[in-house]
């Protein structure tokens, strides 16, 4: 798994910074002069610790291949009470975010790439896939779900009608979701904000994950293939699907790379087309020959 400091919210907390530089400073005494006996004060372990208190269980669990839960219940921007299974299409996939709107920096990063990215894809929202964004502060209303959705969708050239659902929920409901798509979180209480990851869920139109994709720029090849994998191929051109089969997903570098093999049996292919032609040619022109002798 890719560092966690590499796609952690930095709407983290930034109170604390200077105890914990005072804190780091302290390591360098001897232990005998701290306070507590010579006992490492539990603080000064969590700063020498490879993430701040702050992030402590902040990470991304991947569920691939398991199923959301369509009954979990939110509420969308008009007001209405709706279950996740109600809004996402059976027959498309989706790309899944969990943000929540008050944050003062990431999720503006994921949510403003997510529309860069969909801009970009070559796939039509509401034809070829479609999206859903979760809040998963439950504080957040209806009303501010519709205006983020007015906004990006307005930025995207969309109209309103347009499937992109953003959701709010309480607090039960959002962290049954989470849990299901492996979104680890917390929640600081001393500047009332929420550390997350940042990623984009693909799901099928089954509604299961089908891949995570990760930090703050989501590449439209990436995204593209990603959801022209989760839908089996049922979305998108022809020639999206001779494409998908000359790339691969990467585990290590969550990026999709060359397939070579995949490459191999389009060039095969190809190879055995221009044949076929040029005998059926050869062909034809003999039959022409005998025909005028």
């Amino acid at each position: 798994m890719m560092s966690i400091l590499s796609y952690i919210s930095p709407c983290a907390p930034r109170r604390g910074m200077l105890p914990a530089v005072a804190l780091l400073l302290a390591t360098a005494l001897p232990a005998s002069a701290m306070p507590g006996g010579g006992k490492t004060p539990r603080a000064i372990v969590e700063a020498q610790s490879d993430a701040p208190p702050q992030l402590k269980g902040v990470d991304v669990e991947e569920h691939l291949g398991e199923p959301v839960p369509l009954h979990t219940r939110f509420i969308d921007g008009s007001g209405q009470e709706v279950t996740l299974g109600s809004v996402l299409p059976k027959t498309r996939p989706t790309l899944l975010t969990l943000v929540y709107y008050n944050c003062p920096m990431l999720c503006n990063l994921v949510l403003n790439a997510q529309v860069k990215t969909m801009r970009e894809l070559g796939l039509e929202l509401g034809r070829d896939y479609e999206a859903v964004t979760v809040s998963v502060d439950p504080e957040d209303t209806p009303a501010m779900s519709n205006e983020r959705r007015r906004k990006h969708l307005q930025s995207m050239g969309k109209p309103e009608s347009a499937p992109w659902h953003f959701l709010t929920g309480t607090d039960e409901q959002i962290h049954r979701l989470a849990d299901a798509v492996g979104f680890k979180y917390t929640y600081d209480a001393s500047t009332k904000q929420y550390a997350h990851p940042a990623v984009v869920m693909v799901l099928t139109p089954e509604g299961s994950i089908s891949r995570y994709l990760y930090g703050t720029d989501f590449p439209a090849k990436d995204t593209k293939l990603a959801l022209l994998e989760a839908a089996g191929g049922r979305v998108g051109t022809s020639l999206d699907r001779v494409v998908m089969s000359c790339f691969k997903y990467d585990t290590a570098t969550r990026r999709y790379g060359f397939y070579i093999f995949g490459f191999i049996r389009l060039g095969g292919m190809a190879v055995f087309l221009a044949l076929a032609t040029m005998l059926i040619y050869f062909w034809r022109r003999e039959l022409k020959k005998g025909a005028a002798a």
